[in-house]
């Protein structure tokens, strides 16, 4: 029979409710990812702040900032759709109607996909695009319950995470220990540079977009720009979406020069090709990982795990090749001889 020791009985009672935790409340496990890797990121400004006022104020400052920046955001966003709302409901509607005509088929243009999966990928971007409103009221629940997940955990872990952490590590035995030491930098590295790529990536979408859409001649080129890198922000949407949208538009609208600049243009260069290349280079160049691995790290992520995935995927995949690097160092550490030489005895 196997018996654990008394002394791991709070840790064993932690991890049963941290387990039923996850469980009850995995719907919203992506909120508690994002806030708490803001958190950390944040930490060093936290901790600076810290000198000149006390903990408690500088978490709920730094919280009503970023609160307020992403209230700001959400309202110039919204702003900027109602006034385009015109352009956006045409396109929307015009693509239906190509879709909806007995004589429209899919297949012709080289596409597998059926016209009915079509029709429900376009009543998706309709509620995104168009019908925003009542997608936001019908959602409204849901929405503000992730939004008070997720600033609740970004504060409590930007209060609370030093002393958590080091609560934590005084715990663990002193070669798990000195493992997690060595993860912890390569862990607040990857947690930046996510962050900071992505609004990086978003800016460069909207520049490099421009002069695309003025190549397509449809006008609106601000808008268009824009609708590009509001998706690229949205990880789990990206800057295709938009893309595809407007080439979906022209083809619509029988532009089959539009079409094709919107493929070639829009989607190879300004979207696929900062994903492929652009976006695993800069995160990988700063922990040191290979882009391919990196790029296998954030598409693997969101693919299996949704939103928590642009995160958790390329942070899984920086732990793991940082871990397998510490462990083969201490392997050669251990094999090379004490004298540091050819393993011979120094006095023969």
């Amino acid at each position: 029979m196997i018996t654990v020791d008394k002394e791991y009985y709070p840790f064993l009672v932690v991890l049963f409710f941290t387990v039923v935790a996850l469980v009850i409340f995995w719907p919203f496990l992506a909120m508690v990812v994002l806030g708490g890797s803001l958190a950390v990121v944040m930490t060093p400004l936290h901790q600076r702040l810290m000198h000149y006022i006390r903990p408690a104020i500088s978490a709920t400052l730094i919280t009503v900032i970023l609160f307020a920046l992403f209230a700001g955001a959400v309202y110039v966003t919204l702003l900027i759709l109602r006034g385009n709302a015109g352009l956006t409901d045409q396109m929307f509607a015009t693509i239906g109607s190509w879709l909806g005509s007995p004589t429209t088929h899919p297949g012709v243009f080289g596409f597998t996909i059926s016209k009915d999966t079509l029709m429900v990928w376009l009543a998706r971007g309709n509620a995104l695009f168009v019908n925003y409103w009542t997608t936001l009221a019908n959602n409204l629940t849901l929405i503000i319950f992730s939004a008070l997940v997720f600033f609740i955990s970004f504060f409590l872990l930007l209060l609370n995470g030093i002393a958590l952490k080091e609560n934590i590590f005084c715990r663990l035995p002193e070669p798990v220990r000195k493992y997690c030491d060595q993860l912890t930098p390569v862990t607040i590295d990857t947690l930046y540079v996510i962050y900071i790529v992505q609004i990086v990536i978003a800016g460069l979408t909207f520049f490099i977009a421009l002069p695309v859409f003025y190549f397509l001649g449809y006008g609106h080129i601000l808008f268009y720009s824009f609708l590009a890198a509001l998706c690229e922000v949205v990880p789990i949407l990206g800057s295709s979406v938009a893309f595809i949208i407007v080439g979906g538009y022209a083809l619509a609208l029988g532009d089959l020069h539009g079409f094709l600049i919107m493929i070639f243009l829009g989607y190879v260069v300004v979207s696929a090709l900062p994903e492929i290349y652009i976006r695993p280079v800069l995160v990988g160049r700063r922990v040191k990982i290979h882009p391919v691995i990196m790029f296998i790290g954030l598409i693997g992520g969101l693919l299996t795990l949704g939103l928590a995935g642009f995160v958790l995927g390329p942070l899984i995949i920086v732990l793991l090749m940082k871990s397998y690097r510490i462990w083969t160092d201490e392997r050669k550490c251990a094999k090379q001889p004490p004298d540091g030489g050819t393993g011979e005895h120094p006095l023969l």
